[in-house]
């Protein structure tokens, strides 16, 4: 987001791996295409589950960060 990097690096970890240490079903969605049989799948298991979802945020960055400031200049 164009701020100094400061030394601290954040990453996610992996929250189907997190899950399981808890004794929770995790799952991790491959394609967007498979939501609805793996959220049938988990509908139909008893227990907790967690499903992890990737998120692509480099839209995000292009628009927040780029198209919005260039927008701001004419205001």
């Amino acid at each position: 987001m164009g701020f100094e990097d400061f030394g601290l690096d954040l990453t996610n970890p992996d929250f189907v791996k997190y899950a399981e240490s808890y004794g929770v079903a995790g799952h991790r969605l491959q394609r967007s295409d498979d939501l609805v049989e793996l959220l049938e799948r988990c509908f139909n298991t008893p227990g907790v589950h967690l499903i992890e979802v990737p998120v692509d945020y480099s839209d995000n960055d292009r628009i927040l960060n780029h198209e919005i400031q260039e927008k701001s200049q004419f205001i």
